[in-house]
This record gives structure tokens, sequence and C-alpha cells, in this order.
């Protein structure tokens, strides 16, 4: 569980739903976020390592940087390898040592920004992120990963402002999309959050995370079996079976969860409890 911000409240049962819904893949880069990218939502699958053994990547990349520390690429895939193997701290200290080396590489304090924000250094990882970012050359995955960390500060609506601005420069990307739903439902939106999932969820190239936060917000609002019927459409017997028991597993809470809603103040951050594994946030 990232570690609680100062003065931050606990997370409550409602948050504790949509932080898992955020994990859901494993966020699948799914980080995801981010998360999960990040930090809990989707964004930063393209930065996870596509390695079907991650472990076996930081084992190859580890003597490298140790031979050869300042390497910005070689620093980049060893820092993906740690984010997918769930090493959140070490990733950030390689990336910081690399951004401090190579102060100019905007690709590296975008890894940086993100590899902070699963670590659940928000404020900085939003500071570092904005330091890779430049408005004459916008880049709509390092908006959509500043949403995200926004979300998990609740400022939502902050949040939706970067979102909007990434969807101007890549429209209807799902990634985006994702994340805004996700920030909707942190904000106890489910209307408008099943909207925004099922636009992503439409999409050609719409991740795996995206049918599960689609369902999981479909059931939040008492539509079991067509949440059911989300999850395991098109997959084989054996991992429909598995998606709709952790489906289950999620929704189970839910008379729990609306019983606390109104506890819960719209402005509470949200937290992650396991993050997404990829971290991340995919860009």
């Amino acid at each position: 569980m990232f570690p609680r911000l100062p003065g931050q409240a606990r997370l409550t049962p409602l948050a504790s739903a949509a932080a898992s819904v955020v994990l859901v893949l494993a966020l699948c880069s799914c980080q995801t976020t981010a998360t999960s990218d990040i930090t809990g939502s989707l964004g930063e699958q393209g930065e996870a390592s596509a390695s079907a053994d991650p472990r076996r990547d930081v084992e190859l990349y580890r003597d490298r940087y140790r031979a050869n520390p300042k390497d910005p690429e070689l620093v980049l895939q060893y820092g993906k390898a740690l984010r997918a193997t769930g090493e959140r701290s070490q990733a950030v200290a390689v990336l910081e040592q690399a951004s401090i080396a190579n102060p100019g590489n905007k690709a590296l304090l975008a890894a940086y920004g993100r590899a902070l924000a699963d670590n659940g250094n928000f404020e900085m990882a939003f500071d570092v992120l904005s330091r890779a970012h430049s408005p004459d050359d916008p880049d709509w995955r390092i908006l959509s990963a500043q949403g995200a960390v926004l979300d998990q500060l609740g400022r939502y609506d902050e949040a939706r402002q970067y979102y909007a601005s990434a969807l101007k420069i890549a429209p209807d990307d799902p990634t985006v999309l994702s994340n805004l739903g996700l920030s909707y439902l942190l904000s106890k939106d489910l209307a408008k959050s099943e909207e925004t999932l099922r636009r992503a969820y439409g999409h050609a190239n719409s991740d795996p995370r995206v049918r599960m936060n689609l369902a999981v917000v479909v059931g939040l609002q008492g539509r079991a079996a067509e949440a059911e019927s989300i999850v395991k459409a098109g997959l084989p017997a054996a991992n429909a079976a598995a998606s709709v028991a952790y489906l289950k597993g999620l929704l189970s809470r839910k008379d729990k969860v609306r019983a606390e809603a109104e506890k819960i103040p719209v402005s509470a951050p949200a937290i992650k409890e396991a993050r997404m594994s990829d971290a991340g946030h995919g860009e």
C-alpha cells in the first residue's frame, strides 16, 4: 500500500473499491496507471516492460547499470523492469540519479515522475512530470499522467482539465478515457464514469483493464449480471471464470461501500492499495 500523505484520511470502502479498480490488471501495465502509468490509472502501458519475465530483465539490466549508471536508455529500461516487479523505491532511486546526471532528458524525467507516483510521492511526481512536459511540444501521455496524479490528490476538476488537453491531441484515446472514467468514479459520479469507460471500451485498441473497470462501475450500480457479462465477454472459459471471481470479490463489498459512501468527502484523496503491478500507469 502506498504511504498516506500528511493529513490524509484513511481509505474508505468506496475509495478502496475504486483503488482496486485502478489496480485491476497486472493496473495491466495496468500501470496500468498508476498506478499506472502511474499511478492507478492507465497510460503507461507503452512504458511498462514488455517482457514475459520482468525479474529476468532486472537481473539483466542491473549489471549493465552498475557498469554505466548514467546511460539514459539503459536506465530507462532498468527503471521499467524495476517498476514491473514492484521495486518502486529502487526505481525512484535509479531514475532520480539518472535525471540529475541528464537534467535535460525529458524521457528520464517522465519515467522518474511516474516512478514517484507509483511510490505514492504524488506532489513531487506532479512537479517532475511538469518539468518533463513542454507547452511548445505537448505530450498527451504526460498530460494524462499528470491528470492521474491530480486524481490521487483529490483534485478531480484540475485532473479533468489535463485529460481534456490530452484528448485534444489524441482524440478518444482509450487510456486517457479510462483515466477520465476512473476520475469520475473516484468523485462518486458513477453514471459519468460508466459513460466514459464505455467510450474507452468501444475503442478497438482498448486495454483489458478498461473491461474490468467498466464492469466494476456497472456492478457498483447494482447491475451484477450485466457486469459479469462485460468482464467475461470473448474470454476463454478459464479466464472468464477467474475474471468473474475477481469481479465478485470486489462487488461483494458493494453494500458496505454504499452504506459508507455518503461519509466520504468528495475531496478526499484516493490511495492505491496495491497499485498496478506494472505500474504502471502505460503511457
